[in-house]
């Protein structure tokens, strides 16, 4: 009666899911020149966002370029022809719009929130640091040394930051994967002007996007302003794929990186498959498995049980390519970093010899599609959510799908990823900790 009780409560979120809006809401079209644009009327609150969905993140860089689709995010905000250097925030904070970015491995995305009295205003904004954004030497300069703080303060507060930047170097032998989004130092102090207008005339380019405007609009009104102020952005020739892949590990990675820290620092990292690969749901679930809240697997062994750790946590980013599924854990005081490597590969042995409880199991499905509801509760996580799965999935009708796709997930399935992905020769191991003494006069 247990699972029956569970699976119902299941279906009763899908249905709930479901409710709020279906795949035929989503109402899309591609304008002349390439611009892909999804829309979902919801006239809850008179409120409206837009997330462009730019197909360029740091896997689109090489050596000597790296770290250029990140200072993107900064120069967007920095004048173009109609709005000058600053004007793009006053402009939309005195429409009571805001906005924000981000940008990742994969994808840049820029989001703007606005009533929805105020979309013209905000096409017209997007449009312009499109078609004609400002690479003024000066604000280039200006945002240079931004982001070589961000990187220096990053590294010095962040030690997992630091320890996977060094483990991602060492895990990847040859896809872009290999470096953090932020770049390398050398290449940040040396991009050109020549660099930057390249990069961005090939990657900003309109049928490199993918639009989602959800809120208190109608297809009509979005269609008619994205053939006004979008459609005359000339398209460009498609960017070169990333044809990179990895090859296969075939040993054990190893990286230490000393720093002073109060307690060793442990990161475990697994070559894994692409997003839309059909073992990504399966991958998702065992991420939550072992590090969602106080009962998961890693927090109960290592921190609560056997006090090896203060923290403790698993990772799993979406991804067009082959990436790593990251553990990390923090030492607890008097700790070993050997000690506490051991404890973490225990709890992923005994997954792979004796699986999960199928309680363990359902929690989880449960767990996930809660989140799954929550989140498309609000119109920016619907356009966040949709731009997702069409830009990671192929498809944003699969949005629809993640529910029953969720709930096909099997105990097997779970056993299956965790002994085909947690393997010795598959793992890089990097861990973080303080300089050992050289001698004895040393360590006084």
């Amino acid at each position: 009666m247990k699972k029956i009780g569970l699976t119902i409560l299941a279906i009763q979120f899908a249905f709930l899911l479901y409710s709020q809006s279906k795949a035929e809401d989503v109402k899309s079209f591609t304008l002349s020149n390439g611009m892909k644009i999804m829309v979902l009327e919801d006239h809850t609150i008179p409120n409206a966002n837009m997330y462009i969905f730019w197909k360029v993140g740091s896997r689109n860089e090489y050596p000597g370029i790296t770290g250029l689709s990140h200072f993107f995010e900064h120069m967007m905000f920095n004048g173009s022809k109609k709005y000058g250097p600053k004007m793009f925030d006053r402009t939309m904070e005195a429409a009571g719009g805001s906005n924000n970015a981000y940008t990742t491995e994969n994808v840049t995305v820029y989001t703007d929130w606005f009533p929805s009295s105020s979309i013209e205003t905000i096409f017209d904004l997007e449009a312009d640091r499109i078609a004609d954004l400002a690479l003024d030497s000066k604000m280039v300069e200006s945002e240079r040394g931004v982001v070589l703080s961000e990187r220096s303060t990053g590294l010095e507060n962040s030690n997992f930051r630091n320890l996977s930047e060094q483990v991602k170097a060492v895990a990847f032998s040859a896809h872009p994967y290999s470096w953090s989004v932020i770049g390398y130092e050398s290449d940040i102090k040396n991009w050109t002007i020549d660099d930057l207008q390249r990069y961005f005339d090939i990657y900003y380019a309109p049928n490199n996007a993918v639009v989602v405007i959800s809120g208190d609009v109608t297809l009509e009104g979005v269609k008619k302003l994205a053939k006004q102020y979008f459609e005359p952005i000339p398209a460009q020739p498609e960017a070169r794929k990333v044809h990179t892949i990895e090859p296969e590990q075939r040993g054990e990675k190893r990286v230490m990186v000393h720093k002073q820290v109060s307690t060793p620092n442990v990161l475990i990292t697994y070559h894994v498959p692409e997003t839309k690969h059909e073992d990504y749901y399966a991958l998702d679930v065992l991420n939550s498995i072992l590090s969602t809240g106080k009962s998961s697997k890693l927090y109960s062994s290592l921190v609560d049980k056997n006090e090896l750790a203060t923290n403790v946590f698993s990772y799993m980013p979406e991804t067009f390519d082959p990436n790593l599924f990251y553990i990390y854990g923090i030492a607890n005081q008097d700790v070993k970093a050997s000690d506490l490597e051991q404890g973490i590969l225990k709890v992923l042995d005994g997954i792979i010899e004796h699986g999960i409880t199928e309680k363990e199991l359902q929690k989880v499905k449960n767990q996930k599609l809660m989140e799954f509801y929550q989140t498309l509760e609000t119109i920016d996580g619907k356009s966040n959510t949709l731009g997702t799965y069409e830009v990671y999935f192929g498809d944003y009708k699969k949005m629809y799908n993640a529910p029953a796709a969720y709930e096909k997930v099997t105990l097997a399935d779970i056993q299956r990823v965790a002994k085909t992905y947690f393997t010795k020769k598959n793992r890089t191991v990097g861990v973080l900790q303080n300089n050992e003494p050289q001698n004895k006069e040393e360590s006084k």
